[in-house]
């Protein structure tokens, strides 16, 4: 009897602390929910966050007709300089639609060509004198065949650039203090990169909001180009009439004595051939019968 009373409260103890264990992990993984939940709360968080200043992006573009392209970017130069801006890009071209020559002497060649000239520059100038310089570059032309402003807000793409980079900062620094446990340190390399990252996107979007880039493209009506330039054609360069008649006459005489050499080196050939000549009308007055035999044969 006592030893089944005994058996009997070594099982109700036995219960009884398996349902105070079981109670106590229940109660542990509340609080490990519980913190990873206030966690990510606080991570996702707007309410608490300064909202950035409105950020406006501005580009400009402009096609244009001028007297002169050389010195319309010049004068461009120094007004983007006196904005307090600067040229990021400026290129000019000619380019020869036609051409011709003309023969002035001999050695020189008169060159006639319609050229196109035209020109690109991009500059970045602070933002709030964006369009007084645009209007005033406006005035330097004859007339605008293009002119465009562009306004983008990127205030929400700051923002949310910022609270990314905000809980990528309290996720590290949890990491640090060991509440937070990254086993790969990949990870954490990665984690840092896309700190930077964003780092320097918001850094570029301040820039961008402080200068705006400005495009031009101008041009100028086709001009006619004069330059003398020496004749490249090599029959043009020939001597006069009797110089050439004088150098003929003197090859010809020289081709002749360059003959007469020659016919000498084979004059035993020439004495040869003339005596078999002879010899054969020799004897064909000596046999005139033979000789017509053979050829009625």
């Amino acid at each position: 009897m006592k030893t089944k009373l005994f058996l009997a409260l070594l099982a109700g103890v036995l219960l009884l602390g398996a349902c105070k264990g079981s109670n106590y992990e229940a109660i542990r993984d509340d609080k490990a929910s519980s913190s990873s939940a206030d966690t990510v709360a606080k991570m996702t968080d707007t309410s608490k966050v300064d909202i950035p200043a409105t950020k406006l992006v501005k580009t400009a573009d402009m096609r244009f007709k001028v007297k002169n392209v050389q010195q319309t970017g010049d004068a461009i130069a120094t007004l983007t300089a006196r904005e307090g801006g600067m040229v990021m890009h400026h290129q000019m071209q000619a380019y020869v639609e036609r051409s011709e020559d003309i023969r002035v002497s001999n050695d020189s060649v008169k060159r006639v060509s319609a050229l196109r000239t035209d020109a690109d520059m991009t500059v970045k100038l602070p933002s709030e004198k964006l369009e007084s310089f645009m209007t005033e570059v406006a005035h330097m032309g004859m007339y605008v065949t293009l002119r465009k402003m562009d306004i983008e807000d990127r205030t929400l793409d700051y923002l949310s650039e910022k609270l990314k980079l905000k809980n990528r900062q309290d996720l590290v620094e949890q990491q640090k203090k060991g509440k937070v446990v990254i086993k790969n340190p990949v990870n954490v390399m990665l984690l840092k990169d896309d700190m930077v990252d964003q780092q320097i996107g918001n850094m570029r979007t301040d820039e961008a909001v402080k200068y705006s880039i400005v495009t031009l493209s101008f041009y100028q009506s086709n001009f006619i180009n004069q330059e003398m330039i020496a004749n490249d054609d090599p029959s043009a360069y020939q001597l006069p009439f009797f110089n050439r008649l004088m150098i003929a006459l003197s090859n010809g005489w020289h081709l002749f004595v360059e003959l007469l050499l020659g016919l000498a080196n084979i004059w035993v050939f020439i004495v040869l051939s003339a005596a078999l000549w002879m010899l054969y009308r020799y004897y064909k007055r000596k046999h005139p019968a033979w000789f017509a035999g053979g050829i009625k044969s």
